[in-house]
C-alpha cells in the first residue's frame, strides 16, 4: 500500500487559493475601473455591439460640434440682418420726411445720415465668425463688401457710384430736355421727338382737353417716336395739353400746359396772344421747353441716379462685344445661328452644341426643336435670346442692338451663361465661351451715347465675395446627421440685401447745390428711395432670409433631439455590455475574501501535518 504525498494535496489547495486570489484581484480592478475588463477579451460576446456603439457616439459628438458652430454663424448672421432691417427702416423714414430741405453740403440731413449708415452696413456685411466672412458665399476668407469710400468715390483706376451716376445723368440729358428734340418756336405743328437712343425721356402719350377742332394732337408714332401738337388758330382759355413721359427707372411723369389769357401766365400755363397766333404758338413752345426742362432737371435727374445705382449694384446683365455677320454687317435678331448665308454668324452652332443658363442646358438639334431646352441650328439670334430668357425666368427680354447682344437676368438670381462651342459663342460677342453679369457703363461720348457696355474692368466691384447661380444658402452645406444636411450660406449680393445697400448708397451719393437747377430733384429721389426700400410682391425680403435660417436652426434642433435619444440608448448599451454593478462586485469580493480566509486557514493546518504524527508509537 502506497501513501500519497501530502504535498500533492497541498499543491491542489495552493492552486485553489491562487485562483481565488486572481478572481479577487480582477474584482478589485472592476470595482476601481467600473468596467468588466481592461481588454476586449474579457468583455464578453456582446463587446462587438459596444465597439459599434462607441463609433456612433463619436459621430454624434462630431455632428454636435458641427451644429454648434453652424448655430453660432446663423446667430451672427441674424443679428447682422436685424441691424440691416433697422437701418432700412430709418432711411425709409427719413426719405419720407417733408420737406426735403438741402443743407449747405447739397444734401438733406437724411442723405447725410445715409452716408454714415452705409459705412455701418459695410461693417455689418463684413462680419466674421472666427476667420469666416459669413456674407461672402463660399469665399469665406474674403470680405463681402468693398469699403464705403471705394463704393462711392472709386479708386484711382476704377469708377465709384458717384461717377457712374454722373455719367448716366449726362447720357440721359438730365440737365437739358432729356434728349428730346422740340421743333423751333413759332411754327406749327410742334414736333417733340426722341433721339433714337435708349437714354433720356421717352414719349408715352399726348392728349388735349380742348373741344376746339383747331387743336389736334397725335402720337407717339414713327421711328424714333414723336408726337405732334397742331393748332390752326388760338386755343380758348383753359384749354389744356397733357403729355406723359416714361423715365429710365420705369416710372412715368406727366405735364399739363393750360392756355391762359393772362400775361405772364400762371404756373404751368402759356399765354394766348389775341393779336398773333404765331406768338401763341411760340408761347406754347417756350412753355414746353420750360416744363420738359424742369422735368429733366428734377424727376429725370432722380430717375437717372436710381438707374445708375441699378447698373452699378444689380449685376444681372451681360453685354457682349459688337458682332458682325458673314457679310460684315452688325448681327440682328434675324441673323441665322448657322449656315453660309450672308446674314449668319461667322462661326455657327452645330447639332450637339449646348448653351448653359444658370445650370440649365439648352441643346442645339438639327431638326425641329422640342420644348424650351432645345433649339434648332436653323433658328436665328432672336429665337436664341427668347430661349435664354425663358430658362432664366425673367420678364426683361434679352436684346440685340447694333450688333451687341444684351442678356438680361432675373433680379432674384445670378446670371451665368456658357457654351460648349466657344467659337460660335464668340461670334455672338462673348469671348471665352462665357457671358457673366457685370456693372454697366455708358459708352462715350456721354451726351450722345447710344449704348451701354461692360464695366467689369473699370468699375469698383462693390460685392467682393463669391457669387454662384442658385440659392445663396447652398454656398455653405454641412452634414448634421448620417443622412441629413443643412444649408446656411449667405451673400451680401442677395436681392434683399443688395436692394437695401443699393438704395441707401444712391441716396448718400447724390448731391446738388441749394438753389441750383437740380435742387428740386431731391424730393422725387427721396420718394423713389422710399418706394424701392419697400419690398414688392414676389421680391425677396430680409425676413425671408431670416426665415430660411430659422428653418435650418429648427432642423438642427430636431436632429439634436434625435441624437440625444440615440446617445442615451448607445451609452446604456455600452454600460450594459462593459459596465458592472458595484454592489454585486462588492458582494463577490466579500464572498471571495471569506473563501480565501478559510483556504488560508486550511492551508496553515495542513502545513503543520507530518508523517510522524500518523506513525504508531512504540
Amino acid at each position: 500500500m502506497s501513501i500519497s504525498s501530502i504535498n500533492y494535496s497541498s499543491s491542489l489547495l495552493g492552486l485553489s487559493v491562487q485562483n481565488i486570489n486572481n478572481r479577487l484581484s480582477n474584482l478589485s480592478t472592476q470595482l476601481s475601473t467600473g468596467v468588466k475588463s481592461t481588454d476586449y477579451a474579457g468583455m464578453g460576446t456582446n463587446e462587438g455591439f459596444a465597439v459599434a456603439a462607441r463609433s456612433q457616439l463619436a459621430n454624434i459628438a462630431s455632428f454636435s460640434d458641427t451644429m454648434t458652430g453652424v448655430t453660432t454663424i446663423i446667430n451672427a448672421a441674424n443679428a447682422a440682418l436685424q441691424s440691416l432691417s433697422t437701418t432700412v427702416g430709418q432711411v425709409k423714414s427719413e426719405a419720407a420726411a417733408t420737406p426735403q430741405n438741402l443743407t449747405s453740403s447739397g444734401q438733406t440731413i437724411g442723405q447725410q445720415n445715409a452716408l454714415a449708415q452705409l459705412s455701418a452696413i459695410v461693417g455689418v456685411m463684413n462680419t466674421q465668425v472666427g476667420s469666416r466672412y459669413i456674407f461672402s458665399g463660399s469665399a469665406i476668407n474674403t470680405p463681402a463688401m468693398a469699403s464705403a469710400d471705394d463704393i462711392l468715390n472709386g479708386t484711382p483706376t476704377q469708377a465709384g457710384l458717384k461717377q457712374v451716376i454722373a455719367e448716366r445723368q449726362q447720357a440721359d440729358g438730365a440737365n437739358a430736355l432729356g434728349r428730346l428734340v422740340i421743333s423751333p418756336s413759332g411754327t406749327m405743328p410742334i414736333q417733340i421727338s426722341e433721339d433714337g437712343s435708349p437714354f433720356g425721356l421717352k414719349l408715352a402719350a399726348v392728349s388735349s382737353s380742348s373741344p376746339n377742332p383747331n387743336t389736334t394732337v397725335s402720337g407717339p408714332s414713327g421711328s424714333p417716336p414723336s408726337i405732334s401738337i397742331n393748332m390752326t388758330a388760338n386755343p380758348n382759355p383753359g384749354d389744356q395739353i397733357s403729355l406723359t413721359f416714361k423715365l429710365p427707372d420705369g416710372t412715368s411723369e406727366s405735364i399739363q400746359l393750360t392756355a391762359s389769357s393772362l400775361s405772364p401766365p400762371p404756373a404751368n400755363g402759356f399765354s394766348i396772344d389775341s393779336t398773333s397766333s404765331a406768338n401763341t404758338f411760340a408761347n406754347l413752345n417756350a412753355a414746353l421747353n420750360s416744363s420738359i426742362g424742369k422735368l429733366a432737371n428734377t424727376s429725370l435727374f432722380a430717375a437717372s441716379a436710381v438707374v445708375a445705382g441699378d447698373e452699378f449694384f444689380n449685376t444681372t446683365t451681360a453685354i457682349g462685344n459688337a458682332a458682325q455677320n458673314q457679310a460684315g454687317a452688325p448681327i440682328t435678331g434675324l441673323t441665322a445661328l448657322s449656315g453660309t448665308a450672308p446674314d449668319s454668324l461667322t462661326t455657327g452652332f452645330a447639332a450637339g452644341d449646348t448653351i448653359t443658363v444658370n445650370g440649365q442646358t439648352l441643346k442645339f438639334v438639327s431638326g425641329a426643336a422640342s420644348g424650351n431646352n432645345e433649339i434648332s441650328t436653323s433658328d436665328n439670334v432672336q429665337t436664341l435670346l427668347s430661349k435664354i430668357q425663358t430658362l432664366e425666368g425673367t420678364t426683361t427680354p434679352s436684346t440685340v442692338n447694333g450688333g451687341v447682344v444684351t442678356l438680361n437676368g432675373n433680379d432674384a438670381s445670378k446670371l451665368l451663361v456658357t457654351s460648349s462651342n466657344q467659337a460660335a459663342f464668340a461670334a455672338l460677342g462673348f469671348s471665352g465661351g462665357t457671358a457673366t453679369a457685370t456693372p454697366l457703363r455708358i459708352v462715350p461720348p456721354l451726351s450722345s451715347a447710344t449704348r451701354l457696355t461692360s464695366g467689369a474692368a473699370n468699375t469698383v466691384a462693390w460685392y467682393t465675395g463669391n457669387s454662384e447661380p442658385g440659392s445663396a444658402r447652398s454656398a455653405a452645406t454641412v452634414r448634421i446627421d448620417s443622412a441629413q444636411s443643412v444649408q446656411f450660406g449667405s451673400q451680401a449680393d442677395e436681392e434683399a440685401i443688395r436692394r437695401a445697400v443699393q438704395n441707401i448708397a444712391v441716396y448718400a451719393a447724390v448731391s446738388t447745390p441749394p438753389g441750383g437747377p437740380n435742387a428740386g430733384a431731391i424730393a422725387p429721389l427721396s420718394l423713389r428711395i422710399g418706394a424701392n426700400l419697400t419690398p414688392q410682391t414676389g421680391q425677396q425680403t430680409i425676413s425671408d432670409i431670416q426665415t430660411e435660417f430659422a428653418t435650418a436652426q429648427t432642423t438642427m434642433k430636431d436632429a439634436q433631439a434625435r441624437q440625444s435619444q440615440a446617445k442615451t440608448a448607445l451609452q446604456n448599451l455600452i454600460s450594459d455590455t462593459e459596465g458592472i454593478s458595484q454592489n454585486e462586485v462588492a458582494a463577490k469580493i466579500l464572498s471571495l475574501q471569506t473563501s480565501l480566509q478559510a483556504s488560508y486557514q486550511t492551508t496553515a493546518m495542513l502545513s503543520q501535518l507530518s508523517l510522524v504524527k500518523f506513525l504508531p508509537t512504540a
